[in-house]
């Protein structure tokens, strides 16, 4: 079956699919995005999500382009047509088409909005976790608003090349002071020497991570002691256990930093602990 996108009110084959060449995400990098996991066919965490789409889209005023009962009928009807089980919903609204200049177009433009939706073998993702994954460190060179989710990602992606080329999964960024903000597709985390949870707190312009929010509210559930008290890098190698998360890979366990191992070198208690208590809430909360 051909895969099938939402571009602007129509649903049309993937393969064809497309926008103007002068769309300002194309030339600007001028849009955000949101990536949904997709459980028994019902979206994973979409209040979470949501909430912060539209809290982007205000901090570049840029005008929702439709309503939040309407968006999720779009999200919805995408998943059904691309017959999506288990998978992802990818979506993105840049400010629009506009003659190519720097400023906000006036009058502005119809956002421009893009659906598409895929499967995913999960059971990918639970191998990569049984075994951990490794992480490198590299400087965090990204512009000073990465609270906003937008799609000017290419440090990000240069980080996640330089993961790549390493033999790593993910890349962590440290700040100037030697402190890890988050991954370049993830949150950080760590289980410290003394049994702390530890993740950076928002107010450091990381991004306000849905699975972060979600996965702390559970950590609270289940009486672990958390701090959102930034760490270095030395601390993290020193940790009992380190983890990731995302919407992409929940909690991901992380078995050795720069080459340091983690811990025992394995996936520790506290992480399979918290993927298998994210994992359930996430498939019961889906709607």
């Amino acid at each position: 079956m051909p895969r099938i996108a939402y571009v602007d009110g129509r649903y049309q084959r993937h393969a064809e699919a497309g926008v103007h060449i002068e769309d300002r995400g194309f030339q600007f990098a001028d849009g955000v995005y949101e990536y949904f996991a997709v459980f028994g066919g019902k979206l994973a965490d979409a209040e979470g999500h949501l909430e912060r789409l539209w809290r982007s889209l205000s901090e570049l005023r840029i005008v929702a382009p439709m309503t939040e009962a309407a968006l999720m009928v779009v999200l919805r009807e995408t998943i059904r047509r691309n017959e999506v089980v288990d998978g992802a919903v990818y979506l993105q609204i840049t400010r629009g088409v506009a003659p190519r200049d720097h400023p906000f177009p006036n009058p502005a433009p119809r956002p421009t909005v893009v659906v598409t939706a895929k499967s995913v073998d999960f059971s990918q993702s639970a191998a990569r976790a049984r075994d951990g994954v490794k992480v490198i460190t590299r400087p965090d060179n990204r512009w000073g608003r990465c609270d906003i989710k937008t799609v000017g990602l290419l440090p990000n992606t240069l980080a996640k090349q330089a993961a790549r080329e390493a033999g790593a999964y993910e890349a962590w960024l440290v700040d100037d002071m030697g402190l890890v903000t988050e991954g370049a597709s993830t949150n950080a985390w760590i289980i410290d020497a003394e049994g702390v949870l530890r993740t950076r707190g928002t107010n450091a312009n990381i991004l306000r991570g849905v699975t972060r929010k979600n996965l702390l509210r559970i950590a609270q559930e289940v009486g672990l002691k958390i701090s959102e008290q930034p760490f270095t890098v030395e601390e993290a190698k020193a940790a009992r256990e380190a983890f990731i998360t995302a919407a992409s890979t929940l909690v991901m366990p992380v078995v050795s930093i720069d080459g340091a191992p983690i811990g025992d070198g394995k996936p520790g208690p506290v992480s399979r602990r918290l993927r298998d208590l994210y994992g359930l809430s996430a498939r019961t909360n889906a709607i």
